[in-house]
């Protein structure tokens, strides 16, 4: 059974992962949200505008008051959200979850992805209770494979033209996946 306990902070060596405020939206805009070099593989065109942004967040502030199962953290590096990593769908009658993200280009290739991923994933195995964390990425998208594997994921298939670009693209998608064995494993070895 898993214990929803919602966005709670999470601080790592370098960032602080927290709920996002509406008061974001300016950074969000800036940083990454109207980036088409970081929407590029997503579901979401760059936004047009930071009302887009304030909108965008104002629903999501509404989810963290409505539902503890509701789990979306903004990066926060230096004291300035950066980019944002979530559940983006999860059962509650299998225990598993699959993460999404987004990070602002300039922050690319400095492993704070792969630093935001550990956390959530070590906060979803031992605060919520999940059995198996994954994620999918566009083939197209290799980096997101390298977090995947970074953080102990192993890849488990190719799904062919499976996810449709907000251009219209049809996309494979690499799954990763790790269970909580593997992960307490990792974490023995580790030491």
């Amino acid at each position: 059974m898993l214990l929803h306990q919602g966005t709670k902070i999470i601080k790592t060596e370098r960032l602080v992962l927290r709920p996002f405020t509406v008061d974001d939206a300016q950074k969000m805009f800036d940083n990454w949200a109207n980036d088409s070099r970081v929407t590029r593989f997503l579901t979401w065109q760059p936004h047009g505008t930071v009302d887009v942004t304030v909108n965008l967040l104002s629903l999501w502030c509404e989810e963290y008051k409505k539902s503890p199962a509701y789990y979306n953290w903004a990066i926060e590096y230096n004291g300035e959200p950066i980019g944002g990593i979530s559940v983006v769908r999860f059962s509650e009658k299998s225990d598993w979850a699959e993460l999404g993200y987004s990070l602002s280009y300039d922050y690319w290739n400095k492993g704070i992805m792969t630093e935001s991923a550990k956390a959530v994933i070590d906060f979803l195995f031992t605060e919520v209770g999940f059995n198996r964390v994954g994620l999918s990425h566009a083939v197209k998208n290799p980096a997101s494979g390298r977090v995947a594997q970074k953080c102990g994921m192993i890849f488990e298939g190719t799904k062919r033209q499976y996810y449709k670009t907000s251009d219209g693209q049809y996309l494979d998608l690499s799954d990763y996946g790790i269970t909580k064995n593997e992960w307490l494993e990792n974490k023995l070895n580790s030491f």
